[in-house]
């Protein structure tokens, strides 16, 4: 029955834009009752005017991806859902916050902030903050309330995603076991290496000369990072010659046949290939295979982390409406 209402409402504050849309009129998205009452939350009241503002930003977008009319009031009727529905709930969980009067936000973090979008949103120029801040009918105060609310639920929310979703070893070996194949890699060398390449029509006798001081260099045990730093003409010189982690089929095969064939921590000779020399050096190796449940295991965690934290994310604000008035007009 609220839906209904809700949807109602919403056609009634959608009528004169998705007219405007059908006429490609482009206006910001206005309520008619814009002091109206859209929600009662515990002591305090959710507004037409505050949906307006939370929505507008967002409107030129849905308006962009509506191919009609009544596809355009269908998102916006699901975007008005979706926003009350956040405005409800930040009221809920400020609550639930300061449900205990130890817990405080630090002054300093509300202060920070405000200073961040001052200087960051408007170039440190008040005057043009406190204009937008008529604009949308707020004081200071009510902006700084708002603000601070925002980074209660942000702490929170954060907290009790850690703290709800916790995650054992067996859940870890089961996701492990059951979806092994997803840890499949290829085989793979951690590589550097130092590219030479001719300057205009240098011979190439210069350019094997070039490479032998190379490896003079690094036979006296100078490291291969300011060895590539110093003669490398690729785009990774400045990384001392640093490609990360290749596979073995995305090199050519006159370079991976050397590659593959060292043992970590050594570098090749020079491989001459078309008019460029080439010296590779293999950090780090991985062979193809499963890997195993140690290398992987945070990796893991993280997925499970984040399926678990939404689940119970979403108990924990089911819970905090349930025990809460909450009446929508």
């Amino acid at each position: 029955m609220i839906v209904k209402k809700i949807l109602g409402i919403v056609a009634v504050l959608l009528l004169s834009t998705a007219a405007a849309s059908a006429q490609t009129v482009h206006k910001v998205w206005e309520p008619p009752f814009k002091h109206g009452i859209a929600a009662i939350v515990e002591d305090r009241i959710v507004t037409f005017e505050q949906l307006r503002r939370e929505m507008a930003p967002l409107v030129p977008e849905i308006r962009t991806q509506s191919r009609s009319p009544r596809e355009f009031e269908q998102r916006m009727n699901q975007l008005y859902l979706e926003v009350l529905q956040s405005l409800v709930d930040t009221v809920l969980v400020v609550k639930d916050f300061y449900s205990d009067e130890k817990r405080q936000i630090p002054s300093s973090y509300v202060e920070d902030e405000y200073d961040r979008i001052l200087n960051i949103d408007y170039g440190g120029d008040r005057q043009k903050f406190l204009e937008m801040l008529r604009s949308e009918g707020k004081t200071v105060r009510e902006f700084r309330r708002d603000l601070q609310e925002r980074i209660v639920v942000s702490v929170w929310t954060g907290h009790m995603r850690k703290s709800l979703a916790e995650i054992s070893p067996e859940k870890i070996a089961g996701f492990y076991n059951q979806n092994r194949i997803h840890f499949f890699q290829e085989e793979s060398v951690h590589l550097r290496l130092i590219m030479l390449k001719p300057l205009a029509d240098e011979p190439k006798d210069l350019l094997r000369q070039t490479a032998d001081q190379a490896i003079a260099e690094l036979d006296s045990g100078i490291e291969f990072e300011s060895v590539a730093k110093k003669y490398s003409q690729d785009s990774k010189a400045p990384k001392g010659g640093d490609w990360g982690w290749i596979n073995r089929a995305d090199l050519r095969d006159e370079l991976s046949s050397v590659a593959f064939e060292l043992d970590p921590g050594s570098y090749s000779q020079p491989v001459e290939l078309l008019e460029q020399i080439f010296i590779l050096y293999v950090e780090d190796r991985n062979d193809e295979g499963i890997q195993p449940l140690d290398e992987v295991r945070e990796r893991i965690e993280d997925i499970l982390a984040s399926q678990l934290s939404r689940q119970a994310q979403k108990r924990w604000k089911e819970r905090l409406r349930k025990d809460a008035y909450v009446k929508y007009y």
